[in-house]
């Protein structure tokens, strides 16, 4: 498939308004289908996704990826400043097992005023992103390579972000443990599940005590095309984690 022959994505603006309250500008659409010709493209080479048709791609990887942090969306395209729920700017966002890049490259898309970083450990997904950067002409993200436990260790990283976005990484518990660490006092996880249970909730509650987080809510929702089932996980953090003295 060349860009020639390249399907054009759904631009869905009366979904996005209704689900969302928020529609992309004109740029902001160009970008999407960019990213989306860039992913179909790097398919070829690289095992980025099975989620190939435009209007599965729009709702899977756009509207699921912008579905978690749909309450920092600017209502209807006013691109004022973004905030965090306490009120404060909203600065630096880490995107774990970033993948292909979602949820972090519609986000930054659709939020240019939050820097996003975009972290796997898999050099070649890295080595995509970079080149997907400059061509979506995308100036507040950037590229991370590394493990998340030993990233979130480093002295700039650590407790360095007001929001960290997991999608598709493994059991919300392990997501946790991967993203608390990162957060300041205050920052919020985002966990972007299927569906969600008692037991993942129990398994989950008792791993972040330690970890200085607390679940502030779960969000059950549906996918506005295929009425698939999804929930969003939401952790704020609430004290610095404690590291146990050496012995």
């Amino acid at each position: 498939m060349n860009q020639m022959t390249m399907p054009v994505l759904p631009e869905m603006n009366e979904l996005w308004q209704e689900s969302l309250n928020w529609v992309p500008n004109e740029s902001q659409q160009q970008q999407f289908q960019r990213l989306y010709e860039l992913i179909v493209e790097g398919n070829r080479h690289l095992n980025l996704t099975r989620i190939t048709e435009p209007i599965e791609f729009w709702e899977k990887h756009l509207w699921d990826s912008l579905r978690g942090i749909a309450r920092l969306l600017p209502a209807n395209g006013n691109s004022g400043e973004i905030r965090d729920f306490t009120g404060q700017p909203m600065l630096k966002a880490m995107d774990i097992g970033t993948g292909g890049g979602f949820p972090g490259l519609p986000v930054a898309i659709a939020l240019p005023n939050l820097s996003v970083t975009l972290l796997d450990s898999t050099r070649k997904k890295i080595d995509f992103l970079e080149t997907v950067l400059p061509s979506l002409t995308i100036q507040n993200a950037g590229t991370l390579l590394g493990r998340s436990d030993e990233i979130w260790r480093q002295p700039h990283h650590k407790a360095a972000y007001d929001i960290a976005l997991l999608r598709a990484v493994g059991a919300a518990s392990l997501c946790a443990k991967y993203a608390l660490p990162f957060l300041k006092n205050g920052g919020l996880a985002v966990l972007y599940r299927g569906n969600w249970t008692a037991e993942e909730e129990a398994d989950l509650q008792s791993a972040i005590g330690h970890l200085g987080g607390t679940i502030e809510s779960v969000e059950a929702f549906t996918t506005p095309v295929s009425q698939g089932a999804r929930h969003c996980v939401y952790l704020r953090k609430v004290v610095q984690q404690l590291e146990r003295p050496a012995r």
